[in-house]
């Protein structure tokens, strides 16, 4: 378990590398703010509704731990945990910066606000068809002081779709993390890792076939989105594994371990199963299938924040969180009673087609912000950033068609790095593949 109170000491006075400095970057999207829309606009999601106590049951969930000793039996057998450092001090993938980027990519940056950094895969990740950029995390997430030992860190999850008819040789449905060194900000280099589970009592393990539409990293732990919605998938970041035999395969072989080619795996401890069953998409009253995760550090305890996945036509989506634990033996992990874990709270929002969602309280506010990212009415141009409360919802207006389509093209999750103020996220349409940053203030600041 990470010593927390140790790494604070160690880290602390290490100045951010990363600064929020400098003119904004230029997008070939020729469109800029005239006007914030409220709660009246035809678009608009409206105000957050409070959901009735016997409503939030659907969301509860069953926690279910590995053993230990299986998890100890497999990090013996595969040479022993490597860990985050381990992995970046291999890293073999350099991301391009904005000036590097190509024009189509620069295009997927939001319009309004607009991103004070950005950067591009490598050409061959930028290019592929089959594999998504559908998440993102950092390190801001994992501990208040924005580091991971001497690193800020992003992770970014990745999932393959390949679209062709599966067969047992192909990678069709595997998930895998891009860990991202990002303490120099301008040369951000990055090391794939494929999600696994174990077997066998850890003797073997199997590749994870899962959507990584959320992803969350907080503390020593890893939580993200299970397949088709139904509940969670934890992972520690301590046990990262190094595998030893480099053939197409996932799993032991011969005398060692392979994982389709990857150097590095990273094994689930657990999971985070719905109490009610199999989750139903775009019902209103059936048990939610699971879309965007993120962190808020606003609460009290930290929490959890999920948004209900995508469905054909509800009328309705869901947004709700569980509290992150505060005992010691239980880093990373939700709070339970007897494995059980309840929403902390819940609402409604009105529209549908969430990618992303932050909840945030501002200093000295009495209510929590939530800002929700939804894709355009062709759901083929920029999607749009709304700011929800109680009260109603906001979203920038752009001039170029007089819509609110204004945040970025195909964007994914939503991350909030909260000691250098900065809102993350990714784009995940083919060709157009885009990390990228700006001051939550700047998000702000286009609405007021």
């Amino acid at each position: 378990m990470k010593q927390r109170g140790r790494h604070r000491r160690r880290r602390r006075g290490q100045a951010l590398r990363a600064t929020l400095a400098g003119t904004a970057l230029a997008l070939t999207a020729a469109a800029t703010l005239i006007s914030t829309s409220q709660a009246t606009g035809a678009n608009s999601p409206g105000g957050l509704t409070a959901l009735r106590t016997g409503s939030a049951t659907q969301l509860s969930l069953h926690e279910n731990l590995t053993s230990r000793e299986s998890l100890d039996t497999l990090s013996g057998n595969m040479g022993g945990n490597v860990g985050i450092d381990g992995v970046l001090r291999d890293a073999d993938h350099a991301m391009r910066n904005t000036a590097d980027c190509t024009a189509g990519e620069r295009a997927a940056l939001p319009v309004e606000p607009t991103a004070t950094r950005a950067y591009c895969w490598d050409d061959a990740d930028a290019r592929t068809s089959q594999w998504r950029p559908r998440s993102v995390t950092t390190s801001g997430d994992a501990d208040d002081d924005g580091a991971w030992g001497a690193r800020q860190v992003i992770l970014a999850g990745w999932t393959h779709l390949d679209g062709r008819a599966a067969a047992p040789d192909r990678e069709e449905g595997l998930a895998r993390i891009a860990v991202v060194d990002a303490t120099d900000p301008d040369a951000l280099r990055y090391r794939w890792v494929l999600l696994v589970a174990p077997r066998a009592g850890g003797k073997d393990f199997t590749a994870l076939r899962t959507g990584l539409g959320g992803m969350v990293w907080y503390q020593d732990k890893l939580i993200v989105t299970a397949d088709h919605g139904d509940g969670l998938l934890v992972f520690d970041l301590h046990r990262l594994l190094r595998a030893d035999v480099d053939s197409g395969a996932v799993g032991r072989t011969g005398h060692g371990y392979s994982a389709a080619g990857y150097r590095y795996v990273l094994p689930a401890i657990g999971s985070y199963d719905l109490e009610g069953g199999s989750c139903t998409r775009g019902r209103d009253h059936a048990v939610p299938c699971i879309g965007s995760l993120s962190l808020d550090r606003t609460t009290a305890p930290d929490s959890l924040v999920a948004t209900e996945a995508p469905g054909d036509h509800p009328e309705r989506t869901r947004l709700w969180r569980y509290a992150f634990s505060t005992a010691a033996y239980r880093t990373g992990l939700l709070a339970d009673t007897q494995g059980h874990v309840k929403a902390a709270e819940a609402w409604t929002t009105k529209g549908s087609g969430i990618s992303g969602a932050l909840s945030h309280r501002a200093r000295g506010a009495h209510e929590s912000e939530w800002y929700v990212g939804r894709p355009s009415d062709g759901r083929a141009g920029h999607a749009s950033l709304w700011r929800q409360s109680g009260q109603g919802a906001e979203a920038a207006t752009c001039t170029a068609d007089q819509s609110h389509a204004c945040w970025g093209l195909g964007t994914g999750s939503l991350s909030y790095w909260q000691r250098t103020g900065e809102l993350w996220s990714l784009s995940d349409t083919a060709d157009r593949r885009v990390l990228y940053a700006m001051p939550l203030s700047s998000v702000d600041g286009s609405l007021d």
